[in-house]
């Protein structure tokens, strides 16, 4: 397929489009914008299928805009919101904007080329914007009855809560984004996610009115798992796309669990994978002989390259190896501690470990009631010390178990690991 409309509709991207223009539009270059709002130091893995949406544009000859919003994002945006979000100083938001931004440089292509990506912040062209003159010039095209039918307004005027005129209000400043960026830059199109359709359309209205130009929007589906729950949150919170929030094991490890019912469209709409390979895959799970969880390996393996690159792959995989009991991996520090982010540890003396039997040990940190019990697991072949089996339930532990001198990984029965820490 040669043009990217195409190859959005074919892998579900597109829920809805202002025109069917825009694909005869498509055949030449376009710049494309999408805005990110800085409510936090990280986008998470529910925002990589906007940035992947600009990706894919900017693979088929476009020039994608990404904007982060620093003016925005101190108003807060009511789409999909139940309440009004607390508002953040600017000291917070330029931090959050620093990180946002090393997010989109990691997927966008910004090296210099006819479409490198360009990444903007909404507090350039707002900062000395008067309210006044804003009214103005930008307030009079907007009706209020056109704003109040906004699905985002409706939803919260019903609520117990309603709404706020700072939050009444963002729909003026998105659109008045799209007019800026339309007039300073030429972007003609605007992605969002199916919750941005009102805002977008208050964009292309304002740019029609104020000089009669035609501009375009596409809303992208909001990803959802088959059970209903937002995807990308763990029982520990959002699956965030830099790893000082979360490791690329961690990374790794949500997308290797996902739902046989959901890899498909994750290959689809997270992985630059061709259709043809992820249609084999599909095949592939249908097959009597399937090795289970074979296409989530290939989708993991393939997010966590494009959101952490090959390195973060390889850790990811080495820690994955390494937390299986047996595995011939090779446990050192770097591999401990990322697997101690997922699993409990503990910390002892030298002279609860060096020399002393390995029972004694066990009970000590909680993984077994009593002696009896830990010799039991032994002689069933249930202990590993770093990977190994333990066959002696006599066996005491020596200087040259503690790997680089400090750490010990215990493993009792299939689940219950932990990490020893030694002073």
């Amino acid at each position: 397929m040669s043009n990217v409309i195409d190859v959005l509709k074919e892998r579900g991207f597109i829920e809805a489009m202002t025109s069917d223009d825009l694909r005869t539009l498509a055949e030449k270059p376009l710049k494309v914008y999408c805005g990110f709002d800085p409510s936090s130091d990280s986008l998470h893995l529910g925002n990589m299928v906007a940035i992947m949406g600009l990706a894919w544009f900017q693979r088929y000859g476009h020039t994608p805009y990404a904007i982060v919003g620093g003016a925005t994002g101190m108003i807060g945006d009511p789409s999909g919101k139940s309440s009004e979000r607390q508002l953040l100083d600017e000291a917070s938001i330029e931090k959050n904007l620093q990180g946002i931004r090393k997010n989109l440089e990691t997927i966008l292509n910004t090296s210099p080329t006819e479409t490198k990506s360009i990444i903007l912040n909404n507090y350039d062209w707002f900062k000395d914007y008067s309210f006044i003159n804003f009214l103005r010039d930008i307030g009079k095209y907007f009706r209020i009855g056109p704003m109040l039918a906004k699905e985002s307004v409706k939803n919260r005027m019903t609520s117990e809560e309603g709404m706020s005129f700072t939050e009444f209000s963002y729909q003026l400043l998105q659109g008045y984004d799209f007019y800026y960026l339309n007039e300073k830059h030429g972007v003609t199109v605007q992605l969002g996610g199916s919750d941005q359709w009102g805002n977008i359309t208050a964009g292309t209205e304002l740019i029609r009115k104020i000089n009669g130009k035609s501009c375009f929007g596409i809303t992208f589906p909001l990803m959802t798992r088959s059970d209903g729950q937002k995807f990308g949150k763990s029982e520990k919170g959002a699956i965030w796309l830099s790893s000082d929030k979360i490791s690329p094991y961690e990374f790794y490890q949500y997308l290797f669990r996902v739902s046989d019912e959901d890899v498909i469209t994750l290959m689809r709409l997270l992985t630059f994978m061709d259709m043809t390979e992820i249609r084999d895959y599909q095949s592939m799970m249908k097959s009597p002989d399937y090795v289970p969880n074979t296409a989530q390996k290939r989708l993991a393996e393939e997010v966590t390259r494009i959101v952490h690159g090959q390195n973060g792959v390889d850790v990811a995989l080495k820690v994955t190896q390494g937390a299986a009991p047996g595995s011939k991996t090779t446990l050192d520090a770097a591999v401990l501690e990322e697997l101690a982010k997922d699993m409990p540890s503990h910390t002892v003396q030298l002279s609860d470990v060096v020399d002393a039997k390995l029972v004694d040990l066990i009970v000590k940190i909680g993984l077994q009631a009593s002696k009896g019990e830990a010799k039991r697991l032994i002689r069933n072949g249930g202990v590993y010390v770093n990977n190994q089996k333990v066959e002696d339930e006599n066996a005491a532990l020596l200087q040259k178990d503690l790997i680089e001198g400090h750490l010990l990984l215990l493993a009792v029965g299939k689940k219950n690991k932990i990490l020893v820490r030694v002073q």
